[in-house]
Order: C-alpha cells, then structure tokens, then sequence
C-alpha cells in the first residue's frame, strides 16, 4: 500500500517537488515490509484542486488512483505561505523565520540546509528506505553563492540524505534554468567558468532505475 500525503506551498507556478523514498530490497515477509511513500509537495496548489478533494472543474485521475491505494489526509498545515520557506521547514523540521535567510532564495544561493543535522530523507535512511528527489529543489547549491556551474555542484540534495536527485536548481524565472542529476547539470557541453551561463545539448534522459523496487 502507498503512503501518499499532498501538502500545498502556494507561491511559484512550478509545480512539483516529488519525494520519493523507496524500500531496500530484503528477506522479508510481505505482511513486514515496509510502504512505499511518495510525498509530493507542490506550488500554488489549493485543497480543491484535485477530483479526489472534491474538485469538479477539472479531473486529476492518476493523483485519484494515489490516493485510493494509499491514505488521504484531510487536515495539513505548513509553516510559510511561500516555497523556499516552507521546503525549508518540511526538509529540517525547524520554523524557518526563526533563522536568517530563510527566505525565497535567488536561484544562484548556496545550500540553506545543514549537512550536518537531521533531515527528513535522512529520517528514512536511517528506517531502511532508499531515498529520492525529484523536480523543484529552492533550497540553495554549493557551500557559496559562486559557483562553477560547468563541474560538480555540491553540497546538495545527496548530502542532506538523498540517495538520488534529479532537480530544478530554483525556479523558471531564476537563473540558472536548468536541470541536475545529482550534483552535474545534465547536457552540459561548455561554459564560462564561474557564471550561471552555460551551453546546453537538449537533454534527453531516464531516471526509472536509480530508485525503484525490484
């Protein structure tokens, strides 16, 4: 059975930031393994706007079906109105305008989440799970604000308990628009050393196997 659970961030018309965590493959009985949870947390998404919270204007089938082999809750609270913020609270389980930059980022910001201390994909590591991301990350890349975006871009999401990322750095109006697996832009074929201007192939790619169940 899927563990689904949908909470909305509100501000930034990019949509979703899917976080999935994923069993390790062991000996055990099917009645002792573990559920598949898939937290998917999504910009300017209201309750009403899927079919399974009662939307009728629009049908949203396949978020239907999640909800029907899972659990759906009805009763969610998040700490900001905005993305950065509210990502920021669900990743460290800290209010974020308790800390100073906490805000919305600029796409370029460094990494606002401690390697250092317990996260929510570090929670389900230590709980046997492999872990996952993918889509929108707007929690900052790197240990500073410049960067060599044509080489690896770390710290990131893999140090802060992801075992796979595939993201978006920011968001589509923050440069540098493009996507990561892991700490790499990916169709990177040259660049102008410390910039966020870079030359990109179009990217063509699959992520179906880093995490999955076998």
């Amino acid at each position: 059975m899927s563990l689904i659970k949908v909470i909305s961030g509100f501000a930034f018309v990019m949509l979703a930031l899917p976080v999935f965590a994923q069993k390790k493959i062991s000996k055990v009985t099917p009645d002792r393994q573990k559920p598949n949870v898939i937290m998917i947390y999504v910009d300017d998404l209201g309750y009403g706007d899927l079919s399974c919270y009662g939307a009728t204007k629009i049908s949203t089938p396949n978020t239907d079906q999640l909800a029907k082999g899972g659990l759906r809750f009805t009763n969610g609270h998040c700490t900001s109105a905005t993305c950065t913020p509210s990502r920021y609270a669900l990743m460290t389980g800290e209010y974020p305008w308790r800390q100073a930059g906490r805000n919305i980022l600029p796409g370029d910001a460094a990494l606002i989440v401690p390697t250092n201390k317990t996260t929510l994909p570090k929670v389900f590591k230590n709980a046997g799970y492999r872990t996952g991301i993918v889509g929108k990350w707007h929690l900052g890349l790197g240990d500073q604000v410049t960067k060599d975006w044509n080489g690896d871009i770390k710290p990131g999401p893999n140090e802060v308990g992801f075992d796979y990322s595939f993201i978006f750095p920011a968001t589509a109006d923050r440069v540098p628009t493009v996507f990561m697996e892991n700490h790499r832009i990916i169709g990177l074929d040259g660049g102008f050393g410390n910039s966020s201007q870079v030359i990109l192939k179009p990217a063509v790619h699959s992520f179906r196997f880093k995490v999955c169940n076998k």
